[in-house]
């Protein structure tokens, strides 16, 4: 039985590889490690369907290297360690390390990723992991700090379209018909920037038909029809979904959160990725405005981590309405954000003697804690007193934006702070 066709249209080398050029395009990061001969550890986050795997496959074999690869899926610790094993038998004196591929790193348990610190940190492998979650959230903090981390789109138009009349006039399959691209358009919707889906869309079409076959949009979308799962729903069109739906939360529109969110949900968006991104955009984007937007957010993860799918789909939904529904502040964004730029460019300015701790007698002697006046023994519980550094006495971060509730810590300020917090 022949491959399928996205498999024979692989690349094999980086002239064949398509997309990403800010990755592997003339003076791109990744092609100079390439062309220098050494890489290392490094990360590849992006929607399915873009090249990930078939990177790292090029890497190994341009570099002459050893190449493992595990999927998190299927593999445990035990798994980890004998490739380890394996890899280090096969690594020569001044040879690259072998290369261990791990696809959907993301699923891997905190132990299989702890399992391979030592041997990424002591170079007995190059770690190259493909993950399509953000790896912030799923990869341990220990090994992403000894990993790169490079992100890959969804590939362009011009991008599928290569793909497209490459397939036709390359795979020694489809030399065999008479294909006619009429129109591409159903092709590029349905693929939405993935190459795999495409390239099984093509191989769909192209198979049903006889010796001529001429390619339009309501042929595909026919087909399509009669074989739903020809392509992978999963994630598909994910990051373009997940945008929308944040975006209307942000403006304010239930209606349209609720409709982005069932697509995820048809789509086979995993709910926890759903329901962290509601926690952010409780933060970003309602913030002070409406503080129970944070635990609203935060209880309806935890209710999705309880119950799961399908009937996660109510507390997600409950929130997202919640969310879209409130007054909006991104004055904490914006007041963490602009404190965040004065401290790199001020650097680690003293923090003032009365603020700090005395607890020896020779800190008491240097004045440390000289001066401070505790709060609570003064009417209100305030009292007037420099808490920033010397250099930032007069600095302001946080700047309310006079939402009804927000509007209450500002007038709260104001009789606290009088003139500093005025406009």
């Amino acid at each position: 039985m022949s491959e399928p066709l996205a498999e024979r249209m692989r690349p094999r080398t980086l002239d064949e590889y398509v997309g990403q050029t800010h990755l592997v395009g003339d003076g791109a990061v990744l092609r100079k490690m390439i062309d220098a001969g050494h890489i290392t550890s490094f990360i590849l986050w992006g929607p399915p369907g873009v090249g990930k795997t078939t990177l790292a496959q090029i890497i190994a074999n341009q570099l002459n290297t050893p190449f493992y690869t595990l999927s998190a899926v299927s593999s445990g610790v035990k798994d980890v360690r004998d490739v380890i094993e394996r890899a280090q038998k096969s690594r020569f004196f001044n040879n690259n390390s072998p290369i261990l591929f791990i696809d959907e790193i993301h699923r891997f348990s905190k132990s299989q990723q702890d399992s391979l610190l030592s041997a990424v940190e002591r170079g007995v492998v190059t770690l190259i992991g493909a993950t399509t979650e953000n790896p912030s959230f799923e990869v341990i903090r220990p090994l992403l700090s000894r990993c790169q981390l490079y992100v890959l789109k969804s590939l362009e138009k011009d991008d599928l379209l290569t793909l497209l009349h490459r397939a036709i006039n390359e795979d020694e399959e489809l030399k065999k018909k008479q294909i006619v691209l009429q129109e591409t358009g159903a092709l590029l919707r349905y693929s939405g920037g993935d190459a795999r889906k495409l390239l099984n869309i093509l191989e769909l079409v192209t198979t049903t038909e006889e010796d001529k076959v001429e390619i339009t949009d309501a042929l595909v979308e026919s087909r399509l029809q009669q074989n739903p799962l020809a392509y992978d729903k999963d994630g598909e069109m994910h990051y373009d979904i997940i945008s929308a739906f944040i975006k209307s939360i942000r403006g304010s529109d239930p209606d349209a959160a609720l409709y982005w969110m069932a697509r995820m949900i048809e789509g086979g968006e995993d709910p926890q990725f759903i329901a962290r991104r509601m926690i952010i955009s409780a933060s970003e984007d309602i913030g002070l405005a409406n503080p129970n937007a944070l635990l609203l957010a935060n209880a309806a993860f935890d209710a999705v981590m309880k119950i799961g799918w399908p009937e996660a789909r109510i507390p997600l939904a409950e929130a997202a309405v919640y969310l879209a529904t409130s007054p909006k502040s991104n004055s904490a964004y914006l007041g963490i954000d602009s404190a965040l730029s004065k401290v790199r460019e001020s650097g680690n300015l003293p923090v003032p003697l009365h603020l700090r701790n005395a607890p020896t007698a020779l800190m008491a002697q240097l004045g440390y804690h000289d001066g401070y006046r505790y709060a609570h023994d003064y009417p209100n519980n305030f009292v007037e007193q420099q808490y920033l550094p010397d250099a930032l006495q007069s600095q302001r971060f946080w700047h309310a934006q006079h939402s009804p509730s927000e509007e209450k810590l500002y007038q709260q300020m104001l009789r606290c702070w009088g003139k500093r917090f005025e406009k």
